[in-house]
């Protein structure tokens, strides 16, 4: 367990950022983290600020205003990372939402209230989506046996069993309140009490159960209280929501029934469930004021004892054991050090004791462990049920015995700094933690959690959990933190080794995702970095094609099953032919009839797909030097393939619009450069396509491309975007400082290898890398860029024709790769 980095606030004249009271933090599967603090200004003013950052970016924080009149008491990302619930000391929740699907751009439309009542436990309803990791099957290779569908149900549905959209929380006078998002935009909202006897609540959790209803635990905050549970179920009657309770078991702490410790911990400060979906398993934490005792309990069904006169008055009794529901403690700790904050692991691993064996069979540790933050200003990471400590994190320099008990540590004099709010990642690889200087610093939580594993089993954790995102959609850039130079060219061969083991329809759902993955990856290692761009040309080239694809209509409707765009595949496939025209003679030309308006608009379009495939067969002659982008493309059948049908396709479209075709700049006036590169692109085709037997492209050809940079002027590679993220700068054993709001000077990474269009100079010309549109030095327009592969494009569409309006469709809400969309500011000279 190391430091990665530290990201602190700079100190302003007139007023200063400082840690709220009850620090809340969240990180989403996006991985983004929201976590709140005051800004105090000279006057002693109090503004409420909710900040969002980027792991890859954490300077880059955008700060919200967030109107909450009362400390912020709760914040709350949802399953898929776009929409944040944040609540306060006053009852006010309120759901954000990015506006323009902008990670920096958030309003929130809309909310509820509980007027005057802190809200103490917040969460969303549960959507009914479930996965199981099955970490024994780590070898097996469909992905549907590594991770199973869980049969959960949403905690409430719409007509046709569509999960509904909500949030439930509890308040400090032991209220629960549900408010449920209607898909008209309307908010229904109902408040019920837990139970009839209404006490105070300091402390609450909520989980859900996989039949649909909703568990709070509540505490009043002493030990001497016990722990209630709540059974919640929530209805819609009528067009009103309707909320009903019921008692569950309740549990006395171990450590307050013990008569000679009773006083000594005066205070549950900690409740939580071990997981959302986990309402059997619970955490708590029973505190003093200098040591802590952490306990986990579980519930239980229990056979009850029957007196035997009942059993033979009735015999149906003594046949079927009546049971019942019990807490039993599953492990406690010794006295520690007082805990400040618990972060609880999110990777759905089931706890039962089958599984835990295999877990320790197969060395799998992330998942199993929970982080204990405490006020000495270390972090453990414990196991989940046995509580026994796995790694261990000083954030002081003098490491300290382990077996010292706390409270013969010499206590030092004024607080020491120590984390006041903790949350783990999606995949358990890192922690992010908020100190009570209001710093954030990011921990990588090693794979081996501190046991010695051979590489090649950290290969194999490493790939699992690689392709957990892949097929959930969650974000990596956790598991990158854990990635070695060296072991990415093993990790992609492996990824591209266990994709081609699905089945077809799987492999088309997750074809851009690989892609997006592998360009990650690539990007860690100077031997890999120039397959970068190639990754990303090949993301762009797929979503081309399939964009104008798309934009062929068959001529009549009552056509056979294949759409043009297949049709347009098979024929390309089948017609080996070098010449342009022969090939276009056998399409019915009349279903590539298009708008005028719409082929002028796909010019820039079009535009790329002619120098690129210029581009590639220009580069053909030095094949051997790997470090030129676009290597990987000549030996790539299947899109040398996809570059044909659309020349094809560029061709037909020329002749009915020939403004719309690629400007070539020729030596001669009465060369025809499309038929020209069309002849040499289907000759490397045939070398290497998938039908036919791969070859060495001829000597004939290579010399025809080592004469083109003659014949025609070979475009730059301007179409590269470049990423200034921190993963691949971060060192082992050298944590970054960094400050808020000020981008940091970083130590060149692997990726400032000065090659063909990857030099950027403050003040050149900048690209809209997916429209194809030059912007100049200091672009006028307001432009977002991609937050993990630096790609550029502007916010508001420059074309308004339908066509254009369906490519921008395809990267509205993320980018070509996946990562989430970020504004620029405007840049001036």
């Amino acid at each position: 367990m190391d430091l990665a980095y530290i990201c602190e606030w700079e100190k302003w004249p007139k007023s200063t950022h400082c840690p709220s009271g009850p620090l809340a933090c969240t990180w989403s599967c996006r991985n983004l983290i929201a976590f709140t603090t005051d800004l105090r200004s000279d006057d002693q003013d109090l503004t409420r600020m909710i900040h969002i950052l980027d792991t890859e970016h954490p300077w880059d924080v955008h700060s919200i205003r967030s109107e909450h009149s009362e400390a912020i008491t709760c914040l709350e990302w949802d399953q898929s990372g776009s929409r944040l619930l944040s609540a306060d000391a006053d009852g006010q929740i309120k759901c954000w939402s990015m506006a323009d699907h902008l990670a920096n751009s958030w309003e929130s439309p809309v909310g509820s209230v509980v007027e005057g009542d802190p809200i103490v436990a917040l969460s969303w309803l549960h959507n009914g989506v479930k996965l199981a990791l099955h970490v024994e099957k780590s070898g097996a290779s469909s992905f549907g046996e590594k991770f199973s569908r869980v049969k959960f149900s949403p905690s409430l549905t719409l007509f046709g069993g569509k999960p509904m959209e909500g949030w439930i929380a509890v308040t400090v006078s032991g209220l629960v309140t549900v408010s449920l998002l209607k898909p008209s935009g309307q908010v229904l909202t109902s408040t019920e009490s837990l139970c009839r006897l209404r006490g105070r609540v300091a402390l609450a959790d909520i989980a859900f159960t996989g039949g649909g209803n909703i568990v709070v635990a509540t505490a009043d905050g002493s030990s001497a209280s016990p722990v209630q549970l709540y059974k919640v179920c929530v209805s819609v009657v009528n067009e009103k929501c309707r909320i009903d309770t019921e008692l569950l078991p309740s549990l006395f702490m171990r450590c307050t029934t013990d008569l000679s410790r009773r006083d000594r911990l005066p205070a549950i400060t900690h409740l939580k469930f071990l997981a959302r979906d986990m309402s059997e398993q619970v955490l708590l934490c029973a505190s003093s004021q200098t040591s802590s005792v952490v306990e986990c309990w579980s519930l239980r069904k229990e056979g009850l004892p029957v007196n035997n006169i009942f059993q033979q008055l009735s015999p149906a009794v003594g046949d079927k054991q009546p049971t019942i529901l019990k807490w039993r403690i599953l492990s406690a700790t010794n006295d520690l050090d007082r805990v400040s904050a618990v972060a609880l692991p999110k990777l759905p691993i089931s706890l039962t004791n089958t599984d835990l064996k295999v877990a320790s069979d197969t060395q799998f540790y992330p998942g199993l462990g929970l982080a204990l933050a405490f006020h000495d200003g270390s972090v453990h990471i414990v196991h989940r049920l046995s509580l026994q400590t796995m790694a261990i994190f000083y954030s002081s320099a003098a490491p300290r015995p382990v077996d010292e008990p706390a409270l013969k540590r010499p206590r030092t004099t004024g607080p020491t700094v120590h984390f006041k709010a903790m949350q783990l990642s999606w995949t358990s690889l890192a922690l992010v933690g908020i100190d009570n200087h209001g710093r954030l610093s990011m921990l990588r939580i090693s794979p081996s959690m501190g046991h010695s594993l051979d590489v090649g089993l950290a290969l194999r954790h490493l790939l699992f959990l690689l392709e957990y995102c892949m097929v959930t959609g969650y974000d990596w850039w956790d598991i990158l933190l854990h990635v070695q130079p060296g072991m990415v060219q093993s990790l992609v061969e492996k990824l591209h080794e266990e994709y081609t083991r699905q089945k077809a329809e799987l492999q088309q759902v997750l074809s851009t995702r690989i892609l997006a993955m592998k360009a990650s990856l690539c990007k860690l290692s100077p031997c890999t970095v120039t397959r970068v761009c190639d990754y990303h040309a090949k993301l762009f080239l797929i979503a081309i094609s399939s964009t104008l694809k798309s934009l062929l209509r068959p001529h009549v409707l009552n056509t056979p099953d294949k759409s043009p765009g297949d049709r347009l595949t098979e024929i390309c496939a089948k017609i080996t032919d070098v010449d342009i025209d022969k090939v276009m003679i056998n399409l019915k030309t009349e279903e590539f009839v298009l708008d005028m308006n719409t082929l002028q608009a796909l010019q820039q379009l079009l535009q790329w797909v002619g120098d690129f495939v210029l581009y590639l067969l220009a580069s053909l002659p030095n094949q051997g030097s790997p470090l030129r982008p676009g290597h990987s493309f000549l030996r790539d059948g299947t899109s040398l393939g996809m570059l044909r049908e659309l020349m094809v396709v560029i061709r037909i479209w020329g002749l009915l619009k020939p403004s719309c075709l690629p400007v070539y700049t020729a030596t001669s006036d009465t060369q025809d450069s499309m038929s020209l590169l069309f002849r040499l692109l289907t000759k490397l085709w045939i070398c290497c396509r998938d039908e036919g037997p791969t070859s060495e492209p001829d000597e004939a050809l290579v010399d025809e491309c080592c004469l083109l940079p003659s014949q025609l002027l070979i475009p730059s590679l301007d179409w590269l975007p470049v990423s200034d993220g921190l993963v691949s700068r971060l060192q082992p054993k050298q944590p970054l400082r960094l400050h808020f709001g000020k981008a940091p000077a970083l130590p060149g990474g692997s990726s400032s290898l000065q090659l063909d269009g990857l030099i950027r100079v403050p003040g050149q010309p900048k690209m809209d890398h997916l429209r194809r549109l030059h912007l100049g030095a200091y672009p006028t327009e307001a432009c977002k860029a991609c937050t993990r592969c630096g790609c550029v494009t502007m916010l508001k569409s420059p074309n308004k024709t339908t066509a254009v309006k369906q490519w921008e469709q395809r990267w509205i809400k993320n980018c070509l790769c996946g990562g989430l969309w970020w504004r620029m500011p405007l840049s001036y000279p």
